[in-house]
């Protein structure tokens, strides 16, 4: 995986000093979640690139500004840690117009929420000290979704991954699903979009095999430090396991797939869904 700036600099700052990005790399393309689930997280750990879909539809009830608590010592006693958000343009608000309603009384409950689940881990300590930032974010901005990626991007420098972040409303795409995507995908230079199995459902390959580029499809294992990565946030197995064991299940994800060992199977000029 080629180093790339991991800095906490605006996704626009990053796409200005790119005006002729080098060839090559893999590319996620995902909307902001608030602590996502370690599946999402390995996904975008696996890639060059996290493009943040953020000029999208916003969706409630949804990942982008609520996560799924899961105690310490018992994955199946879970709680939602959600962040009340309104829609300025209703339905067709996009994910980067959505504002949070309170984000104060937000700000105070993800603190105390994610004190209560985690503060008893010998991990907590690492992870409050970088938490601070994000809980900043309430108070510097109305913004849901940069709170969400915000969250996300703690979670990834703490575990040295070594890609960029940049937003898909500061790059070129046309529309159509998978247009879009393969736009994005070309925008930032990388060579290989990295898709979930979800999304290989609807995937179209002409505009990928038109663009030169490969589809790559992504599934995280199912066991061990993976149990339950689908359905709570990351931040159980991080508090649980410590970085080190949970970088190193990310890396061993990302090495399997590169090199076509793992489920993910690699894809040129067309998609299939993964078994």
């Amino acid at each position: 995986m080629p180093p790339t700036n991991p800095s906490s600099k605006t996704a626009s700052t990053a796409v200005s000093s790119r005006s002729e990005p080098p060839r090559g790399g893999l590319c996620a393309i995902h909307q902001p979640n608030l602590f996502p689930r370690l599946t999402t997280l390995a996904k975008l750990f696996a890639a060059d690139y996290w493009i943040v879909l953020d000029d999208v539809q916003f969706t409630r009830r949804d990942y982008q500004h609520r996560t799924r608590l899961a105690a310490l010592e018992d994955p199946t006693r879970r709680q939602w840690l959600t962040v009340p958000t309104h829609l300025p343009r209703g339905r067709q608000t996009r994910i980067r117009e959505a504002v949070m309603a309170e984000p104060g009384r937000s700000r105070e409950r993800t603190a105390r929420m994610l004190q209560q689940h985690y503060g008893a881990s010998p991990h907590w300590p690492n992870f409050q000290h970088g938490l601070s930032a994000v809980l900043d974010r309430f108070a510097s901005t109305d913004r849901t979704a940069l709170v969400a990626e915000a969250s996300t991007r703690l979670l990834l420098n703490m575990l040295g991954w070594p890609g960029q972040i940049l937003r898909s409303s500061d790059l070129p795409a046309r529309s159509g699903r998978s247009q879009r995507l393969a736009d994005l995908t070309v925008a930032v230079g990388a060579s290989t979009y990295l898709c979930g199995t979800g999304g290989m459902k609807y995937l179209e390959q002409s505009p990928f095999r038109t663009a030169g580029l490969s589809v790559l499809a992504f599934q995280a294992p199912v066991d061990d430090v993976w149990a339950f990565g689908h359905e709570v946030t990351a931040l159980k197995p991080l508090m649980g396991s410590g970085e080190q064991t949970l970088a190193e299940a990310l890396r061993s994800v990302s090495r399997k797939l590169t090199r076509g060992t793992s489920c993910p199977v690699r894809v040129s000029g067309g998609a299939v869904p993964c078994p």
